[in-house]
């Protein structure tokens, strides 16, 4: 046994996967989580003979750590974090931590929005192709665990600001960014830069055989290219034909022109709608052909890809409305997206954790689609400030069930009932998943 010891902060999918891996490379281990274990992560660290604290923190026991993998739910400055980082103890991501432990090539996502989507795109196009790829990071199974139990070429991450804050060795062989926009201000100090920085930590350690794909018409994103000048191979993608152009869109068609061999289908024959969907299409499209998927191959998959959970899902239709699961939009651009991409009258249902959100962005697409909005949320003065006077109808509900019974009442035939929140979850829910399931059961019982 080493005697080095790491000890994981946060038991949570992360946090197990990571003490999972420390303990089969022999390190001492020990977990601490602030708050209670999930029944089947206790029993994970039993089986495997792991340490572990729940419910508080012992200073002493996590203060012996030689390296601290911190779970990306946890901010600098909790008082436990201050006391690590004041004696100089090296903090990293189980990103980071997995990462030294397996030779896979690494594709990985990060952007404000889309990344799920993107992420699981790639890995269906990739596994459909016959590759023995693995997914994780912000999704799915921990990244850390999976190095653990099992042997994958390739691996699809999908990374947060958050993880990326905790990496330092580690390489992304694909980068792509999908977009920058104000998320998660309340962790930054509502410094933007910070969290521009954060992202941008995607394309760290590459060089010039690596590929970074990005979305061109993103201002932030150009932005920080021209400063920072990455060494990565640069793929862009967007909306129209110019030059330097990875991927784009014209006569109807989303083209990728990549590694001299041009590929070509249909808008209409893409599997998700809406232009963000044809970015993120364009994205995977381009991971695909540099990865050498063959263009039938890409085709039948870019056509045939079932979407992710509670992003713009149709839950059902109800006496000729339409009712739309969006819970996983936890930011103000996200909800922008989602308007954007209904065409009918809409009540919206919003509201939650606000991360110091400015509703600005949304507010023409509201003023123009929405009926009706309802504020769902344990404070909703941050809303009410914004909203009030330019919209006739708001209410506020105290529970999915009550937001989902306003919702039928003040809708019209051939109108869209449509959850996005802009906002993150934990005031009335365990997490988005947990919303967007509630959501939807409240609509099966209408």
């Amino acid at each position: 046994m080493s005697e080095k010891l790491i000890v994981v902060l946060g038991g949570g999918e992360s946090g197990v996967g990571a003490a999972i891996l420390a303990q089969k490379k022999g390190f001492r281990v020990f977990l601490s989580d602030n708050g209670m274990l999930k029944e089947e992560h206790r029993e994970q660290l039993r089986t495997y003979r792991i340490d572990f604290e729940e419910g508080g923190h012992t200073e002493t026991s996590v203060l012996e750590a030689d390296e601290i993998v911190k779970s990306p739910g946890i901010p600098d400055t909790v008082p436990m974090m201050l006391k690590v980082l004041d004696k100089g103890i090296h903090v990293i991501s189980e990103i980071e931590f997995a990462g030294r432990y397996t030779n896979a090539k690494m594709i990985c996502i990060t952007g404000s929005n889309g990344k799920t989507t993107t992420a699981s795109l790639i890995y269906h196009i990739l596994k459909s192709a016959g590759l023995n790829v693995g997914l994780g990071g912000n999704i799915g199974r921990s990244f850390a665990r999976q190095v653990a139990e099992e042997h994958f070429d390739y691996y699809v991450l999908e990374l947060s600001s958050f993880q990326l804050e905790g990496v330092y060795d580690f390489k992304a062989d694909i980068a792509v960014l999908l977009n920058i926009t104000p998320d998660h201000l309340d962790r930054y100090d509502h410094d933007m830069q910070r969290y521009v920085d954060a992202k941008m930590r995607i394309i760290r350690n590459q060089q010039v055989e690596d590929a970074f794909i990005y979305w061109i018409d993103d201002p932030v994103v150009t932005k920080e290219i021209e400063k920072l000048q990455p060494a990565a191979t640069r793929y862009a993608f967007g909306e129209m034909k110019r030059d330097q152009m990875t991927a784009y869109t014209g006569n109807g068609k989303l083209v990728i022109h990549a590694k001299e061999h041009l590929f070509n289908m249909e808008l209409e024959l893409l599997a998700l709608e809406g232009m963000h969907n044809v970015y993120n299409s364009m994205a995977s499209g381009i991971v695909a052909k540099l990865m050498d998927v063959s263009d039938e191959q890409l085709r039948t998959s870019l056509s045939d890809f079932k979407g992710v959970p509670h992003r713009l899902e149709k839950v059902a239709t109800v006496r000729g409305v339409q009712y739309i699961n969006d819970s996983k939009a936890t930011n103000v651009n996200s909800c922008w997206y989602a308007l954007k991409s209904i065409r009918t009258r809409t009540v919206l249902i919003l509201g939650g954790t606000d991360k110091g959100n400015d509703y600005s962005e949304i507010e023409e697409l509201v003023l123009t689609k929405a009926r009706a909005l309802i504020f769902l949320g344990k404070d909703n003065s941050h809303l009410h400030a914004f909203f009030d006077g330019k919209v006739e109808a708001i209410s506020d509900a105290g529970s999915m069930k009550e937001a989902v019974e306003m919702a039928y009442a003040q809708a019209e035939r051939g109108d869209t009932v449509l959850l996005s929140p802009c906002c993150a979850s934990f005031d009335l829910f365990e997490n988005y998943e947990d919303r967007g399931d509630q959501f939807r059961e409240c609509v099966r019982k209408l």
